[in-house]
């Protein structure tokens, strides 16, 4: 390797590791802010907290490494511009590609070792912290519960006014709200004293109070307009409650996503194309089923030609004519039959026609509106798989694409340090992450492709780093502001002439 090479390579990965641990804990404390609510006051020791944040920082690579492949790309050419290094290989006939070689050489083993990164540690660090949190779960479960307020705690409200003694497993003055199945509070009970008894060996968690009162509303099937409940009071009453996630948020959604970025790419290749015949067969299945309920797509009957001609033929003779000629003349008709056949019943068979087929068809849209979300959810599955598949591949094309967008950019604004380059680095890479995010949520929906839900803001920045480095290839800045005013001035011109 030439001096050149190595010391452009040197200032490009000190800038690199550089900017990587500083955007790295800039992350981790956003990460902070964002779970401060799951992770305070809810009596975790500080060893489980860096676990916590030990097994997100592979995740938080996918944010982190095509920043600073741009920043420091941005950084480096930006620093040979500013202090004329770059005019100076120029002069000795280095090209600025001959000048990217060894970085580019870097950036595609980056690109590799990101891929297998994306493919192997991010899929075992969300195995990590889903077992994490379960544990955490089993082992402290008051962590759901919050003193004085309400929190939500699988199905049910919970208010304690204390928690004390081993992994503040008593609780004091507990208040319980339980939802029925529309999500209305029916149910209250309160008890003095309560414990939460779990083991790591199970999935189930017991609730035991004591020295408590039991009120329910009792749904009245004669009277709507009564409203009984039931009482009673209890010396001890147990409940099992299944382990509940450390957050509160639409958690069907979160394990989808979760579940789907714990598996690499054999594992999601063979997981798709299951979950993709497993949703043909149930949408088949309720078609089916709809179809043989309204009974209106009747299959075709295949015609015989033999018969037609037959029929042909016999059309020609006399008798075949007449019958024909009738058929015609009874036409219109058998057309207002069929157009309004319920004037063949009485007044009394109508209303029970039109009140069958509009039940029949309530139903119908029952049915329909109900598996509706159900088909929904399970095609979200689908395109969360295929969208987490695809975003390992463009993960590592993001970082080789991103820094044929710095480089050149650099040696354009001539500008290094932590000022100007910062700031073009943070609004590129918003305007790629946000791209992603909007196009992953597109496609999550349903809405484009997951594919193209995955690629779209790479492939954005792909003609923008060609331009670029046409432009600085060239030596030319980011625009011809002079070739534009000229336009113009040309438009002007001709508008004075032809006036």
């Amino acid at each position: 390797m030439r001096i050149l090479d190595r010391y452009i390579l040197s200032r490009f990965a000190f800038n690199f590791f550089s900017s990587f641990v500083i955007l790295m804990f800039i992350f981790i404390f956003q990460t902070i802010w964002l779970f401060i609510d799951d992770l305070a006051g809810k009596g975790l020791d500080i060893i489980i907290i860096g676990k916590f944040l030990f097994y997100l920082m592979p995740d938080l690579t996918e944010k982190v490494l095509p920043l600073t492949v741009l920043l420091s790309s941005i950084l480096t050419f930006g620093t040979f511009a500013e202090n004329y290094e770059f005019a100076a290989m120029k002069a000795s006939g280095i090209s600025l590609q001959r000048s990217m070689f060894s970085l580019i050489i870097f950036v595609t083993i980056l690109g590799g070792v990101t891929f297998f990164f994306a493919n192997n540690v991010i899929p075992l660090s969300q195995r990590k912290i889903y077992n994490l949190r379960k544990n955490i779960a089993k082992v402290k479960p008051a962590a759901a519960v919050s003193e004085g307020i309400f929190s939500d705690f699988e199905g049910m409200n919970i208010k304690v006014d204390e928690k004390y003694g081993e992994n503040d497993r008593f609780l004091r003055n507990v208040i319980i709200h339980k939802k029925t199945k529309s999500n209305i509070n029916s149910t209250v009970i309160k008890a003095k004293t309560g414990e939460l008894i779990s083991s790591e060996t199970s999935d189930i968690i017991q609730l035991v109070l004591t020295d408590g009162h039991y009120y329910e509303e009792v749904e009245s099937k004669k009277n709507k307009f009564k409203y009984p409940f039931a009482e009673a009071s209890f010396d001890t009453y147990i409940m099992n409650i299944e382990v509940p996630e450390l957050d509160n948020e639409d958690l069907e959604e979160d394990r989808n996503i979760s579940t789907a970025k714990m598996k690499n790419i054999s594992r999601l290749s063979k997981d798709i194309d299951s979950i993709k015949t497993d949703n043909f067969r149930i949408v088949r299945a309720f078609s089916k089923n709809i179809t043989s309920r309204m009974g209106l797509f009747a299959p075709l009957v295949t015609k015989d030609t033999s018969i037609v001609k037959s029929k042909e033929r016999l059309e020609k003779d006399s008798i075949t004519a007449a019958k024909v000629a009738l058929l015609r003349q009874n036409k219109p008709k058998q057309d207002s039959i069929n157009a309004d056949f319920l004037h063949l019943f009485p007044d009394w068979q109508r209303i029970q026609v039109l009140t069958s087929a509009k039940n029949a068809a309530t139903g119908i849209l029952g049915s329909v509106t109900g598996k509706k979300d159900e088909i929904q959810k399970r095609y979200k599955n689908y395109n969360l798989h295929i969208l987490s598949l695809h975003n390992k591949y463009a993960l590592a094309f993001s970082c080789i694409i991103l820094f044929f967008v710095g480089a050149p950019l650099g040696a354009i604004i001539r500008k290094g340090g932590l000022g100007l380059p910062m700031v073009i680095a943070i609004v590129l890479f918003l305007v790629y992450y946000f791209i992603g995010v909007f196009a992953g949520n597109y496609a999550k929906e349903g809405n484009i492709h997951p594919m193209l839900g995955a690629w779209v803001s790479t492939l954005i920045m792909l003609p923008l780093g060609y331009y670029l480095t046409k432009r600085a290839t060239e030596d030319k800045g980011m625009t011809n502001f002079g070739a534009v005013t000229d336009f113009f001035k040309n438009l002007f011109r001709k508008k004075k002439e032809t006036d």
